[in-house]
């Protein structure tokens, strides 16, 4: 027996991480397939089987309902101002914080992650302590004839702040990661600050962007606790789609308050859709992005 034919190659050590038995995956598979059924796909199911069980005739007639429309259309409104709010704002920090050295840079980074850490029917009692009628700014507000709390303003304050995180934290780690070179080439090359953001910087994160507008819109239309503090409920006029559902169950119109939460839940899942075919559509772009 030769020399070559005693030595053995050594054992490779199977890795915890990637070498688990069969039963391993297939046990890990079946519990999240089964939370994801139990806690989320069955509900949904339930909410539009509910809608929908006296007929759809009733369940348009429900969506049609004045007070419905009204809050459907104040959604709407108040989606349509803290979305475009909080993409500027958005662009704005994460652009600040990825490029730019400053004091008090690690504050406003705690800061925008302030709303998700709050709850936020403290953050509408935070905008009721500021802006009601026995604040500080209370009396001055009702001398000028304005009014923020149980209106439609309190209600986009509110929703703003509870939304303002999700599209710089989209934005923010993507920034970070791709750098400041082709900024500063576009500098080198002549180009002025303004053209370096609008040409340079915005296409490079537009894909990050976007799912930050759709989260941000997802969570602008949903939202419930801090919305609930400052609007009073006044029906028709300061109930959103979240609210309006909430007072049809508590009277027993469950028609009605099935057909709203589908509605709800259906412009949710439209977010997701459009969401998934843009990472399907330009995943190759995604990937090339991550890795620039």
């Amino acid at each position: 027996m030769t020399a070559v034919e005693l030595v053995t190659p050594p054992r490779l050590e199977r890795t915890a991480a990637t070498d688990e038995p069969r039963w391993v995956r297939y046990a890990a598979i079946g519990t999240a397939v089964a939370f994801l059924v139990l806690f989320l796909l069955l509900p949904l199911i339930l909410v539009f089987a509910e809608a929908l069980r006296q007929g759809l005739a009733a369940y348009l007639d429900a969506i049609s309902e004045p007070d419905s429309l009204a809050a459907i259309r104040l959604t709407l409104l108040v989606a349509a101002i803290a979305v475009p709010a909080n993409l500027i704002f958005g662009l704005a920090a994460s652009w600040a914080i990825a490029k730019f050295e400053f004091k008090g840079k690690s504050l406003l980074m705690t800061l925008i992650d302030l709303p998700f850490s709050i709850s936020p029917v403290i953050a509408g009692l935070v905008y009721v302590l500021v802006f009601g009628a026995n604040s500080y700014l209370g009396a001055w507000l009702q001398s000028h004839g304005i009014t923020i709390i149980f209106a439609v303003p309190g209600i986009v304050l509110a929703t703003i702040f509870v939304t303002f995180p999700f599209v710089a934290r989209e934005l923010i780690p993507l920034m970070q990661d791709q750098g400041k070179q082709d900024e500063e080439a576009a500098l080198s090359l002549g180009a002025r600050g303004w053209q370096t953001f609008l040409f340079i910087t915005i296409p490079n994160a537009k894909w990050a962007l976007l799912y930050g507008v759709l989260l941000c819109n997802a969570r602008a239309m949903g939202e419930f606790g801090a919305v609930s503090v400052v609007s009073g409920h006044i029906r028709g006029e300061t109930n959103t789609m979240p609210l309006h559902v909430e007072i049809l169950y508590n009277e027993y119109a469950f028609v009605g308050a099935f057909a709203v939460a589908s509605l709800l839940a259906l412009l949710a899942l439209v977010t997701l859709v459009v969401k998934s075919f843009l990472e399907w559509r330009f995943a190759a772009e995604l990937a090339n992005g991550a890795r620039h």
